[in-house]
């Protein structure tokens, strides 16, 4: 079953609410599974690999050819035009094993429809959301032994799309591939990070791709990431692209703060991802009665806050970390340590909280889990 793709984002959410059909998948299982000589109780991130993978072709103006296909490398030309133009674009969730032995998945819709505002923002038709959805459900049930359940483990899953034309020129492909894979990971960070402001470089500016999860940004996000690890930090906190003054995200999450008792993150917009963890924190903060403020921050503030000790706690939201307390934040030649993490009482609340809706072990008042 194919769907040609609309030609704006609010076309395609039309369409995809009159979706009643579904796509046909076939499946060829793999002949020998890694699962047996995997450890799931110790997963890198990003290190290791389930069986199988999901894959759709884009081709004649349709979604075509949907399968799931053992794990395995994927065979492009050497003008592909992703290789010399980065046309791509991912998205990045997770699986649990819940407390009654139950497959739960964490606002996946929500990533579907995400996928498709960064398709539109880098002219790539976007992957209908029962396609998506539909995709990572037969996925799931034919991998759900990968699932690890051993207490901060999880099953990562990383859909993305890639343009597929050989062709070596400045223009939106005709062809895409859309693929899903999945793999057991662990903790992203270990411990409390170590964070850097950045005054120089730009991750994003107004205009641009900041707000779509696409290759590019966080490729150009490496070389200043990579000088600042030299320098013994873990992630840097990006600032805005036009004068530096506004703190914006960091590497791998959105940034908040607790400055007198009130939650504080950037606005998201054309520079800063519109995260889930984000949303989904902000939203139990505000369930918990919480004071909560999404406006421009600026760096004199949050140093200002440290200095007065009005800045009671500071971390990074996410899919990968969901939440990485800071412990340290370096600003102009200068180490500001921050309240100890035992102290912080919203952030691990928010944190307890949202591993106990990932579980099932508490209620989910907002549709956020879907079950397998």
């Amino acid at each position: 079953m194919c769907r040609k793709p609309p030609g704006c984002l609010a076309d395609s959410v039309k369409l995809l609410a009159a979706m009643t059909d579904t796509f046909n998948i076939r499946i060829e299982k793999t002949n020998h599974s890694k699962l047996a000589e995997t450890d799931l109780n110790n997963p890198v991130f990003g290190k290791v690999y389930s069986d199988h993978m999901f894959v759709a072709e884009y081709h004649g103006g349709e979604w075509q050819d949907v399968r799931i296909v053992p794990y395995g490398d994927i065979k492009i030309s050497p003008a592909n035009t992703t290789l010399h133009y980065a046309s791509t674009i991912f998205e990045g969730l997770k699986a649990y094993r819940g407390v009654n032995g139950e497959t739960l998945i964490f606002r996946p819709q929500t990533n579907a429809r995400r996928m498709m505002k960064s398709a539109e923002r880098m002219c790539m038709p976007p992957v209908p959301e029962e396609l998506f959805m539909q995709g990572i459900t037969e996925l799931i049930r034919l991998d759900k032994g990968w699932i690890p359940d051993k207490a901060g483990t999880s099953l990562y899953i990383r859909p993305f799309q890639i343009a597929m034309d050989p062709y070596i020129g400045i223009r939106p492909s005709d062809t895409y591939s859309f693929y899903i894979i999945t793999g057991p990971v662990g903790a992203y960070y270990s411990e409390p990070v170590r964070v850097k402001i950045e005054t120089h470089y730009t991750r994003a500016a107004a205009g641009g791709t900041g707000f779509a999860k696409t290759g590019g940004n966080y490729a150009g996000a490496l070389y200043p990431a990579l000088q600042a690890a030299r320098q013994g930090y873990h992630q840097l906190i990006w600032t805005d692209g036009k004068t530096h003054e506004f703190v914006e995200e960091s590497g791998t999450m959105n940034l908040m703060f607790v400055i007198d008792d009130t939650l504080v993150t950037a606005p998201t917009g054309d520079t800063i991802l519109a995260g889930i963890t984000r949303d989904s924190i902000l939203q139990i903060a505000r369930d918990k009665g919480m004071k909560v403020e999404e406006r421009p921050i600026r760096v004199t503030e949050i140093i200002d806050a440290i200095k007065k000790g009005t800045l009671q706690e500071a971390f990074g939201a996410g899919t990968a970390a969901t939440i990485a307390q800071i412990k340290t934040i370096g600003h102009d030649g200068t180490d500001y340590d921050l309240p100890a993490v035992e102290s912080r009482i919203h952030s691990q609340g928010f944190l307890d909280t949202l591993n106990r809706i990932k579980s099932g072990e508490l209620a989910d008042p907002h549709g956020w889990i879907y079950k397998v």
